[in-house]
């Protein structure tokens, strides 16, 4: 629709489509848990030319770190022989290796680090994407503060994972492939002795693992949950102000935040533990190096003091990479989790289908809706049975029942924002099953009954769909929608005119406010077919007159379907259908529905007598 609904297709370009996983058929077992390499390939794919560059950078940091050693030990063994040319020149080279290294590593970090922000950026735009295209039932399943919680502690640490952990990975890949291979040619029988703490270091860090993902995984859940109850909390401060609530809900967020405290802090346990036996592994293989040279030296087995600082040296290259691969542990399992919760999202499928859509030229649509047959249920319960109507392009029709006899779920049905029967609902005699949703959508605009508003400006609300909503031909335009809904007094009374923040959910406007800045909103836009779900239900007598003429010059030129309990609205219709029910029990004129008695007639005779109630 041309307000309620971004179309997906405006959204930043989706990256290549990730592997999805069809969901698991009642009763069998619990799908295989995919690998991290499985979920981040795809992603990763993308930034293969800068993965490479990366990688060759950090090779270069890596050879000449390297090759530090070597000199140290040249200047050393110099120093010792009395040649202090040699010495100056090899201290030279060390400073140059360390210039060069120094350049080279913050070059491979901007580029590895990059592309874990745009990983992190394609990830948003296609969790975005996606997210505009799922339907009630997803929302239902999964909590507003669960989604913003992966949408930000999750995507923080993918991103953590794939700039900072490629970057750790490679560099410790290529410190062991250039230090070990120099270690050893300059004496095996050292090289092996110092290294053997190594496969110790790799045999806890696999024991490490399993703990460490299963507390990475209640970590994150647990933040998500805590989110999740600031949202409610936060969106429903009215409510729980009015019942003083206040008490049990900070305790419920307390709760929630020592459970995440506790969560996060077992995690740093098992990290705090695991560094510091890393750590002795390392001192040990150090120690390893003074003890067996030095022993070395004394029989003279053509080893120098050089040689042993050389050792420490190349045994600290390799070494503190070996320790930090506790680290990234921890960063590796955080981001499996992470990456899981995030591509669950990915993975979501919308409730209606738009694989089947044809390609309709929008510009060849004029209005006409056709229901024929229409029928709609929910766990059994039928909510619409058999609805049939007929409404041509550039009339009116005013859709009226008691509550519940099913008047939303038709409105949300023409413009498929549930799950609309193949062969039920026509738009010009395309099925709206048929139609892409982007075409449907913005052929019909629909102001709802329970309008949603952004934290944001009444104006900004009211331009939501326009591309440009500082131009100054939409500001003219949201003057002249918002005084067509009757809010121009009450917005000069307002701190900022039309620039006042209206709180979350329009928490700062009452009901009334809130549905006309809707209205407005709905009128902004130039749709071929205007929906208006009950737009007077929390209005006064003399506001809906006034809205009730807006609607009238709104409808001019275009097809109307308002759906209303407002007799008064009801009857500038060209025609009028009455449900019960489900069921279309009559339908005509105002005047002909009164004539023939029933159900429309009864409810005009009760608001008649109302009104006269009011007036006395």
């Amino acid at each position: 629709m041309s307000q309620a609904a971004t179309d997906p297709a405006g959204a930043s370009p989706r990256p290549q489509e990730a592997p999805t996983r069809a969901p698991a058929p009642e009763g069998a077992s619990d799908p295989v848990e995919p690998s991290l390499w499985a979920l981040a390939w795809p992603w990763l794919a993308q930034e293969r030319r800068a993965l490479a560059v990366g990688a060759g950078y950090l090779a270069l940091s890596g050879l000449a770190a390297g090759f530090i050693p070597q000199a140290i030990r040249v200047a050393s063994n110099a120093l010792g022989a009395g040649d202090a040319g040699r010495a100056m020149r090899a201290s030279l080279a060390v400073a140059g290796l360390a210039a060069v290294g120094a350049w080279v590593r913050v070059a491979s970090r901007i580029k590895l680090f990059n592309v874990g922000r745009e990983v992190e950026f394609d990830l948003r735009a296609k969790m975005l994407a996606n997210l505009h295209t799922l339907g009630p039932s997803f929302y239902q399943r999964m909590s507003p503060g669960e989604i913003m919680s992966r949408a930000t502690n999750d995507l923080a640490q993918v991103r953590l994972l794939i700039g900072f952990g490629i970057l750790n990975l490679f560099n410790t890949l290529f410190a062991y492939l250039v230090n070990i291979p120099l270690m050893v040619s300059r004496s095996p029988k050292l090289a092996v002795l110092s290294l053997l703490p190594f496969p110790v270091f790799l045999a806890i860090t696999r024991r490490f693992g399993k703990a460490m993902f299963a507390r990475s995984k209640e970590a994150q859940e647990s933040l998500g949950a805590l989110s999740d109850i600031a949202q409610r909390a936060l969106g429903a401060m009215r409510v729980v102000r009015a019942y003083n609530l206040e008490g049990a809900e900070l305790q419920r967020f307390s709760d929630a935040a020592d459970k995440a405290l506790e969560a996060n802090l077992a995690l740093a346990r098992l990290r705090g533990l695991m560094f510091p036996i890393l750590g002795a592994g390392a001192a040990v293989a150090s120690l390893v190096v003074i003890w067996v040279g030095s022993g070395m030296i004394i029989a003279r087995e053509g080893f120098s003091v050089g040689d042993i600082l050389a050792f420490q040296v190349h045994l600290g290259l390799v070494a503190w990479p070996t320790i930090a691969l506790g680290y990234m542990l921890s960063i590796v399992q955080r981001g499996k989790v992470s990456m899981a919760r995030v591509q669950a999202l990915l993975d979501a499928r919308p409730d209606i289908d738009d694989a089947l859509a044809l390609p309709v030229d929008a510009a060849s649509l004029r209005g006409a809706l056709s229901v024929r047959g229409l029928r709609f249920a929910v766990d059994g319960r039928a909510l619409l049975d058999g609805v049939s109507f007929e409404l041509p392009a550039g009339r009116s029709l005013a859709v009226v029942g008691k509550t519940g006899a099913g008047k939303s779920v038709l409105v949300k049905l023409l413009a498929r924002m549930l799950q609309t029967p193949a062969g039920a609902v026509f738009l010009d005699g395309h099925d709206v099953t048929r139609l892409p949703l982007a075409t449907l959508r913005g052929t019909v605009g629909m102001a709802q009954q329970e309008p949603f508003l952004f934290s944001s400006t009444v104006a900004r609300n009211v331009a939501f769909g326009a591309l440009d909503p500082d131009a100054p031909e939409v500001k003219e335009a949201i003057a002249r929608c918002l005084g067509e809904a009757q809010m121009t007094d009450e917005i000069k009374r307002m701190p900022d005119g039309e620039y006042t923040i209206v709180g979350e959910r329009g928490v700062q406007l009452s009901g009334g406010q809130k549905q006309r800045v809707a209205l407005a909103r709905a009128l902004m836009t130039s749709p071929k077919v205007l929906v208006l779900d009950d737009p007077l239900s929390a209005v006064d007598a003399r506001t809906e007159a006034g809205i009730l003429d807006a609607i009238d010059r709104a409808a001019a030129g275009r097809t109307l379907l308002l759906v209303t309990h407002r007799v008064a609205a009801a009857r500038r219709c060209d025609e009028i259908v009455v449900l019960d029910e489900g069921r279309v029990v009559d339908r005509g004129t105002h005047d002909a529905l009164v004539a023939r008695g029933g159900l429309y007639a009864r409810l005009a005779e009760r608001q008649a007598l109302e009104a006269e109630l009011e007036a006395l």
